[in-house]
């Protein structure tokens, strides 16, 4: 296993970005856009916590409406603009012959189904610098099962608090056989670091990840620049992430597991969902392993009542995991600080 949402069969995941060497905040390309194709008969659901979110087709995902299933999910920087990138990957599954079919009686024709979310990078790279339909049908002819991450993709301007933000994925397998998998940017207005320990908020993950207890002098030079820009700190936000099983869920417990899967973020970034933040987790179930009903869930409940738990807590688990895979693994970007910049000594 790579570790990674990919683990999941069938998911592919594809990046594309533009990113100025010499850029500085607020001049200089800094943003692209992450998008998750999917096998066929994928069904999806979202849950959003954040009060300023930036979202496409979301209310399609409601389980009461009509549609079940997801062809693409487009994670993207520009805020509102950048949801031009989802356009890019409609066409490109069109050509690809995916999509919802419809026959106007001279023949069929597709409607991709592809959700998307954003992040507001846009005083990163520029106000003029945000990804376009072109973008997101780059990463997606680009999807592979390799995913790169850091400052890549839709976390190439991300920021998580005082530190540069990114890509982050992970994946666990239950007793099941079921599969998990997390893949996140994080832009968060909240720290994923403890300013008095220079070590993640969720600490579990720290001998997880390799990271050791970083000296008293970059502690305290950290815990300085949490306090210096907390007078200052912009509404840069929002943390956008898609969890999904290979395990067969129907969309009101993919629903479920999106809603749990959100506790992976509160764990992971203090504080989360604040009204700054969008933060919206999709969740997908590619129904590629059938897992039998529990016994002792009672007949008056759903059979599926036992394994949307399951799936749930691991897809919280996760979710926590790649939030710090994406901010230990960022590499520097428009002068903003990497954890890697600021305590080495977290790296041994």
């Amino acid at each position: 296993m790579a570790g990674a949402i990919t683990d999941i069969g069938g998911i592919r995941v594809g990046q594309h970005h533009r990113l100025c060497a010499d850029a500085t905040l607020g001049s200089g390309w800094a943003t692209g856009c992450t998008v998750l194709i999917t096998p066929p008969g994928t069904v999806g659901a979202v849950d959003i916590r954040g009060g300023a979110p930036g979202t496409r087709e979301t209310d399609l995902l409601d389980p009461a409406n009509s549609v079940r299933y997801v062809d693409a999910v487009v994670l993207t920087g520009g805020s509102a603009y950048g949801l031009a990138a989802a356009d890019g990957v409609v066409r490109w599954l069109e050509e690809h012959g995916r999509g919802v079919v419809m026959d106007d009686g001279e023949g069929e024709n597709l409607v991709p189904i592809v959700p998307a979310a954003v992040i507001f990078d846009l005083p990163v790279g520029g106000w003029k610098c945000r990804p376009t339909a072109e973008f997101g049908y780059a990463a997606a002819e680009n999807a592979d099962t390799d995913v790169t991450t850091g400052t890549v993709g839709a976390g190439t301007g991300a920021r998580a608090g005082v530190l540069k933000g990114g890509v982050g994925s992970a994946s666990m397998v239950l007793d099941s056989g079921a599969t998990v998998g997390a893949l996140v940017v994080v832009n968060s207005f909240g720290d994923v670091v403890d300013p008095a320990t220079g070590l993640p908020w969720a600490n579990f993950l720290a001998a997880d990840l390799d990271l050791n207890p970083p000296p008293p002098a970059q502690v305290a030079a950290f815990a300085a620049l949490v306090a210096e820009a907390a007078a200052e700190r912009e509404a840069l936000n929002t943390t956008i992430a898609v969890v999904a099983t290979d395990a067969a869920l129907s969309q009101s417990a993919c629903r479920r597991v999106a809603v749990a899967a959100h506790d992976g973020l509160a764990r992971a970034i203090r504080p989360s969902h604040t009204p700054f933040d969008g933060d919206t987790v999709f969740a997908l179930a590619t129904g590629a392993v059938e897992v039998p009903p529990s016994p002792k869930v009672p007949a008056a409940m759903s059979p599926e009542t036992d394994l949307t738990a399951a799936v749930g807590a691991a897809a919280a688990d996760c979710l926590a995991r790649a939030v710090l895979v994406g901010v230990t693994s960022a590499t520097a970007a428009a002068g903003i600080p990497t954890y890697r910049d600021v305590l080495p000594g977290a790296f041994g």
